[in-house]
């Protein structure tokens, strides 16, 4: 499905030494630093990396998934990352071997990638372009750290290029065995990060720009969506079983938004607490659901009320640069520390953010082309607008804004060789 079979076999050989030089580099990385790579305490639980751990264990014993109420089951989180640690600790032992082994599985992951970046790089770009989106890629260090960390990110930016892949080939091939897949990738990264379930409405803007008939695209949308709710009525079913109502994703819906109006994570304006005195600075972000978002909601009227300028920026530019200009590099490892990754990130993305608009404007007539990579990258950051955004949630999104990045870079190259060239020709005409 995802051939490269125009490619030239000097570069797929170029292309597999970068996937083994990835799969190699990122192995020996968590074989050496192993719990370097830990966020949290694992005796006093008090990170997600290491409640995931604790998830699983409890999972692979009792059967039962919680996560933050102890041995209670509960719907905080979605079931994807426990039940596939659970899988490996099942095989590989519930200490180090089963974790070790997770973390191996994510570097074979990340090596994957490399062949799916230079997928989408050579269909929507060129060859240049997805080659140096490989490289980058390749000597991207928090890509090393996503491997060595229990979390869900390295899998969902799987899921996420497994998807933009599909919808470059939806906008070329037609049947319903593709959007079959879109489904059970849509599903699947839900599993993970429940926001992720409203992608096809990137399909929907495309197929409205190919101008489909209406039918057609009643007829995939059913595919997609039939496909979707399949996969998605186990969790249901669990909830409903467990819980006695209907849970759609978690019950925790509430948090990620009232944490989203703390402004670089400090308490509400002076003055919120006397406008509001219901609520305690000690006690303000904590609860959940209903409780939580009408604090949320207390917060955002009185910020935009009181300093709407601040807030405007904070629920716009702030999110993006919350995102994308604080590198996904918690646990830093030689020879890149930390504040040399910071740096290396704002130069990256000052690239990437005008390889964007290159691309944009240089490509205005081939714009269809583009549009899954911008669609895929506009809805992964809209989607965050309402709630806590930080960089560990827009790493997924630095490969598709690395690849704009590696267009532009790749064309600067090719302008540079042509005039060089031309150069030449002129100086040999001379010559003659």
């Amino acid at each position: 499905m995802f051939s490269l079979s125009e490619v030239r076999r000097p570069i797929k050989w170029y292309l597999f030494g970068l996937i083994a030089f990835v799969g190699i580099v990122s192995s020996l990385i968590v074989l050496i630093y192993n719990d370097h790579f830990l966020l949290g305490d694992p005796v006093h639980p008090n990170n997600d990396d290491v409640k995931y751990i604790q998830s699983a264990r409890l999972l692979l014993n009792e059967g039962v998934l919680a996560y933050n109420t102890k041995e209670a089951p509960s719907a905080f989180i979605m079931p994807g990352l426990p039940l596939m640690l659970s899988g490996f600790m099942a095989v590989f032992g519930q200490e180090q071997g089963g974790v070790v082994a997770f973390r191996l599985f994510q570097c074979l992951l990340q090596a994957f990638c490399i062949y799916l970046i230079f997928w989408i790089g050579y269909r929507t770009f060129n060859t240049r372009a997805a080659l140096i989106a490989c490289t980058v890629s390749a000597f991207y260090p928090p890509d090393y750290f996503s491997s060595g960390v229990i979390l869900s990110e390295t899998t969902f930016r799987t899921l996420l290029l497994l998807l933009v892949c599909c919808t470059i080939l939806a906008m070329d091939r037609d049947g319903p065995a593709l959007y079959v897949l879109i489904g059970v990738l849509t599903a699947a990264a839900a599993y993970f990060k429940p926001h992720a379930s409203l992608y096809p409405a990137v399909l929907l803007i495309i197929w409205l720009r190919m101008k489909l008939p209406w039918r057609t695209m009643l007829k995939y949308t059913l595919f997609i969506g039939g496909t979707y709710v399949l996969l998605l009525t186990p969790w249901w079913i669990r909830n409903w079983v467990t819980f006695h109502e209907f849970i759609l994703f978690t019950n925790s819906g509430g948090s990620p938004f009232l944490l989203g109006t703390r402004i670089r994570w400090q308490l509400p304006p002076a003055g919120f607490f006397e406008a509001y005195p219901q609520y305690d600075p000690e006690t303000i972000f904590q609860g959940a659901d209903s409780t939580a978002i009408r604090k949320g909601l207390d917060i955002l009227r009185y910020g935009f009320t009181h300093e709407p300028m601040k807030y405007l920026y904070w629920y716009t530019l702030g999110r993006w640069v919350e995102l994308y200009f604080h590198p996904f590099y918690s646990r830093p490892f030689w020879p890149i520390s930390r504040p040399v990754m910071d740096h290396i990130q704002v130069v990256m993305m000052y690239v990437n953010m005008a390889g964007i608009l290159w691309a944009v404007t240089k490509n205005r007539l081939k714009l269809d082309r583009l549009l899954p990579l911008l669609l895929a990258l506009a809805y992964f950051t809209l989607i965050y607008i309402p709630f806590v955004a930080f960089n560990r949630y827009g790493y997924p999104n630095m490969t598709l804004l690395i690849l704009f990045g590696s267009y532009l870079i790749g064309d600067m190259i090719s302008r540079v060789l042509r005039r060089s060239h031309l150069r030449s020709e002129r100086k040999g005409a001379c010559a003659s």
